[in-house]
């Protein structure tokens, strides 16, 4: 059972939904028994409330129908809370567009909700936005760990995201619940990157898997189940396999459960995705957003390490 009080942290603290607003909850049949709660609890928050359920999602990043992608065109506050990601989609960016304040769940569980929702947003916020300000105006990233990563990034003129923290409370706003990274689409990158904490499809990883990277694309996965990742890669083409994101976790109570939506967001680890960067201001739209999870890794920003071994240096 979801704790009343994380459900209430989401409304009042994250989303501040009002009496005069209006609530949409969009899931799926897998999701939907951890949806009800919310939605019952906006019910009796707010003046107008609707549940969408509709059939699982094939893939992260696939679009929702489009009943569905109109629907959220009409509400002030949504929760998408699904099995498969609806965040990288035009209909969720459209609804932003629209000025709908959106609190994405893919993958939740009662126990990152109850361990994850109910925090401090205010001191997340604080966090984030201190790691945000020591890569706004960062050229170059390098990461590394004692497992092999080696990758640099070049930022170019790209915004940083999500530096809010899990405080949605303005006209478009838009993030994860549990909220905690900051991130940013490349325009370059080259090197290798080893995700040895979980990634979408296998969940928490029992061996790493070695991605190479050239020329802002992934050019190779070696590993335990790689062929299973290129084939869902492949099936969508060569565009699923360009870099789509670099984020870096804050979210104080977050742990590596194997469950992305959580282990992203985990203080000490930063995250890599290949797909789609629509949502980081990029221009790659395909229906996949895949993210790998990194411990332990050190980075460092135009000569500054900000982040040795997983250890914050500067902005904790």
């Amino acid at each position: 059972m979801i704790d009343t009080l994380a459900i209430q942290a989401v409304f009042e603290r994250s989303l501040k939904l009002k009496r005069h607003e209006s609530c949409l909850i969009v899931t799926d049949t897998v999701q939907e028994a951890i949806a009800r709660p919310f939605f019952e609890y906006a019910q009796n928050l707010c003046l107008k409330s609707h549940i969408e359920v509709m059939p699982p999602s094939a893939e992260h990043g696939a679009e929702p129908s489009a009943s569905v992608a109109q629907e959220m065109l009409q509400y002030d506050v949504q929760l998408l809370i699904t099995q498969k990601s609806i965040s990288h989609t035009k209909a969720r960016r459209d609804a932003k567009e629209c000025g709908a304040r959106i609190a994405s769940m893919p993958m939740i569980t009662e126990e990152i909700a109850n361990r994850c929702l109910n925090v401090d947003y205010e001191a997340v916020r604080e966090r984030s936005l201190r790691l945000h300000n020591c890569l706004v105006q960062a050229k170059q990233i390098v990461i590394t760990t004692a497992l092999g990563t080696d990758i640099t990034f070049e930022r170019g003129e790209r915004k940083i995201y999500h530096g809010d923290g899990g405080i949605f409370d303005y006209r478009g706003a838009f993030g994860n619940l549990p909220e905690g990274e900051v991130s940013l689409a490349p325009i370059n990158a080259n090197g290798v990157y080893v995700v040895d904490a979980s990634i979408p499809t296998f969940g928490k990883l029992l061996a790493p898997l070695t991605f190479s990277v050239s020329g802002g694309k992934v050019n190779d996965i070696t590993g335990d189940k790689s062929d299973t990742l290129k084939a869902i890669l492949d099936a969508i083409g060569e565009n699923a396999y360009i870099v789509a994101e670099l984020g870096i976790g804050t979210h104080p109570t977050a742990r590596v459960t194997g469950i992305v939506l959580e282990d992203e967001k985990v203080l000490g680890t930063c995250h890599i995705a290949c797909g789609n960067d629509l949502s980081f201001g990029g221009t790659n739209n395909v229906p996949i957003h895949l993210d790998g999870v990194i411990t332990k890794p050190t980075i460092v920003v135009d000569g500054k390490k900000i982040m040795e071994n997983g250890t914050p240096l500067g902005w904790r």
